[in-house]
């Protein structure tokens, strides 16, 4: 049982997982997932700076890191020296983690690409978070500090690279409805609204148990 989220950039994604986690007793795996591979490749996580998708500068940084670190994450047949490793092979390394989160059980996953990559599990609700454009630019003002010219810079920057990225290494439009159980505007709901309506479907599939307790069936 696991529950994805995909969002645009200042619609309010994470804040949206945090309430489904917290009524279900689920927990939350959002791009703190970076956590987990630094801790595989011995870095302190105060290094580690959470990305999204193919964020400027990341690629970069973590490739670096697991080749000094944890070599044994880099394929060892790949012709590319890990220095030089390709973001393909990065994709991969991303796939893994995601996969081991969602095998876990009962977590919330917050981007990463998780609903291509988890596409085909039976037991897994995809929801995708979108929100105006008027609405997402104020967000990201307020919680960035930023003006409009460069919250609506970033807004672009981070939806460009999150469309491309599943363009690219999925075949998939990112914004197609099709990919998703619930589309939901958070303009409209709220993020709490938005939550409950999460929230309300998962109940419905008997969904409602915390980390620790044994699953319920499904409905």
């Amino acid at each position: 049982m696991l529950i994805t989220i995909s969002r645009e950039f200042g619609a309010g994604g994470s804040l949206v997982a945090e309430r489904v986690a917290t009524s279900l007793g689920w927990r939350v795996a959002d791009n703190d997932f970076v956590a987990r591979v630094a801790e595989r490749a011995g870095l302190p996580e105060s290094t580690v700076a959470l990305r999204d998708e193919r964020a400027p500068g990341f690629r970069e940084w973590l490739v670096r890191a697991l080749s000094r670190a944890a070599p044994e994450l880099i394929v060892p047949t790949s012709p590319t020296p890990p220095a030089e490793l390709e973001e393909a092979e990065l994709v991969r390394i991303t796939e893994a983690v995601v996969a081991e989160l969602a095998a876990e059980g009962r977590v919330v996953l917050v981007g990463r690409a998780a609903p291509a990559v988890l596409g085909m599990k039976g037991d897994a609700l995809h929801a995708r978070v979108v929100a105006p454009r008027e609405d997402r630019v104020r967000a990201v003002m307020t919680r960035h500090g930023v003006d409009t010219r460069e919250a609506q810079r970033m807004m672009e920057e981070m939806d460009s690279n999150r469309e491309r990225y599943h363009r690219e290494y999925y075949e998939r439009d990112w914004a197609d409805p099709v990919h998703y159980h619930l589309v939901l505007n958070t303009g409209l709901l709220g993020y709490a609204g938005a939550g409950d309506v999460i929230v309300d479907r998962a109940r419905r599939l008997g969904w409602d148990t915390p980390v620790g307790s044994p699953p319920q069936s499904g409905k």
